[in-house]
């Protein structure tokens, strides 16, 4: 019992650091991953803040699924009702960056402190994020790749925020481009029994041959840190 509870305050505080980390990158305002980018246009449309809406988003991503035949953790729950507030919070704590330098400085340590925080949910081993979990059943449904999936539909949630008013910037490049290398260097240090299993699995499938095995290296750290493929972090 006591383990289990170490383990639940442990995906609190990597959930809760979580959303700091996306309010410092959505107040720096050069740029935020694409699930922010298609929080923030549907914020523009109905009006509604995007903590709430990155619950609602959440909450319809898991209902996906249920086609998918995926199982929640209990980790999966809490990262759809958590996640959200916590991004409040930091919104409601840090202001907006109008400088240059000021907004570099706070882009950058809210992209720092997410790899961080997602170290420590996921080592928590409580769950993957709905985002991950739509991700690995389409994988298991289709058979294809997991950087296939995550890109196709990270790329049409960028696509429609970006049409609806979210911010796209200089950021949302270098969050692709960064946050791969970054978990993959936090994931190690926060949850080496997680990160330890996936190299396992990604070894295992490259010594089979098996189609796909290279882009599924990559994979390996998407379902869990967040791949460089498509700029994603893990939710």
């Amino acid at each position: 019992m006591l383990g289990f509870s170490l383990r639940f305050l442990r995906l609190l505080a990597g959930l809760t650091l979580y959303g700091f980390a996306d309010a410092l990158m959505i107040r720096a305002g050069i740029g935020v991953d694409p699930w922010t980018v298609f929080a923030q246009g549907w914020s523009h449309v109905t009006g509604w803040g995007i903590g709430l809406l990155t619950n609602v988003i959440g909450l319809l991503v898991l209902l996906l699924w249920i086609p998918l035949r995926q199982r929640p953790g209990i980790g999966t729950l809490v990262n759809v009702l958590w996640v959200g507030p916590a991004i409040e919070l930091g919104l409601w704590l840090v202001p907006e960056q109008t400088s240059l330098p000021m907004q570099v400085l706070v882009f950058a340590a809210g992209l720092i402190l997410l790899a961080v925080a997602s170290g420590i949910y996921i080592g928590a081993r409580m769950g993957p994020g709905p985002r991950d979990g739509l991700m690995t059943g389409i994988h298991s449904r289709t058979g294809w790749p997991i950087w296939v999936g995550r890109t196709g539909v990270e790329g049409s949630v960028l696509l429609i925020g970006w049409l609806l008013g979210g911010n796209v910037g200089v950021g949302t490049v270098v969050f692709a481009a960064l946050i791969g290398p970054l978990c993959s260097v936090t994931l190690p240090l926060l949850a080496p029994s997680v990160a330890a299993a996936r190299t396992g699995r990604v070894r295992a499938r490259a010594g089979m041959g098996g189609a796909g095995a290279a882009g599924d290296v990559g994979s390996a750290v998407a379902g869990a840190v967040g791949p460089a493929a498509a700029g994603s972090a893990p939710r």
